[in-house]
């Protein structure tokens, strides 16, 4: 996969995508991420990329000049690919597993950062395909939304994580949060481990993490509970659940 993200701070992804999992993905060919200054494509002489609204009001705009030639500069650079033109902003579809599992299939994005009080509407309508938030509250910029994004996405591409398996059961996934997870010692501070993870039945230890995901799912977020498509079986599990909690 191909990102290439348009900001006008490129200095914040460095330590980002150096790092860990994005950086060893990066070092062995799996992602090519790269990250442009929109600065560099402003014509005028003192580099300056924004400007005053038309209408009047507060802040300053990011001008269609520069983010016009950018955004056309990494799109030539597609090799024929299809690519996907993301702007991160706080009205945007809020980023959750489903849209990042469908992004992870692309073979090439742009991340646009939004700055200021935002960009001209002739640049999302003549190259934007899909506006992106991170959550119901505003940022400075949409560099660290961008990074978020990134992350999100491009740990679910094919050969990023050694293991493919283990994002089967994380947090969301499925619809649901994950179980509770233990390593060793066996006893800590007077904490021990559940009797159940120790006793080598796989079927009931299978049954256990079922459970408690759906435990973990309906205390803390009973709202994705009430969307999740579960099975007879783990209908039987919520029932039970409820009994335990009083919750009828």
């Amino acid at each position: 996969m191909k990102i290439d993200v348009l900001t006008l701070f490129p200095e914040m992804f460095a330590p980002v995508l150096s790092t860990s999992i994005i950086g060893r993905a990066i070092q062995n060919g799996i992602l090519t991420i790269n990250v442009y200054n929109i600065r560099d494509f402003a014509k005028n002489k003192h580099k300056q990329v924004d400007d005053y609204p038309y209408g009047g009001g507060h802040g300053m705009i990011l001008a269609p000049q520069p983010l016009f030639d950018a955004i056309g500069h990494v799109l030539s650079g597609s090799n024929g690919y299809k690519s996907t033109v993301i702007l991160m902003s706080p009205q945007g579809k809020v980023l959750n597993q489903e849209v990042a599992r469908q992004l992870s299939q692309e073979s090439h994005i742009v991340v646009v950062c939004g700055h200021y009080e935002g960009i001209d509407q002739r640049v999302i309508d003549r190259f934007v395909d899909l506006e992106i938030s991170i959550g119901d509250y505003i940022l400075t910029g949409g560099e660290i939304p961008a990074m978020v994004l990134i992350d999100c996405v491009a740990r679910l591409v094919p050969g990023v994580l050694g293991n493919p398996e283990s994002v089967k059961n994380e947090s969301f996934s499925r619809g649901l949060l994950e179980y509770p997870q233990y390593t060793r010692p066996q006893e800590y501070e007077g904490y021990t481990v559940p009797e159940v993870l120790l006793s080598g039945n796989h079927r009931e230890i299978e049954r256990w993490r079922m459970k408690e995901s759906l435990r973990n799912t309906f205390i803390k977020r009973p709202d994705l509970i009430n969307e999740a498509e579960l099975s007879p079986h783990e209908k039987e599990l919520l029932r039970e659940i409820r009994q335990e909690l009083g919750v009828l």
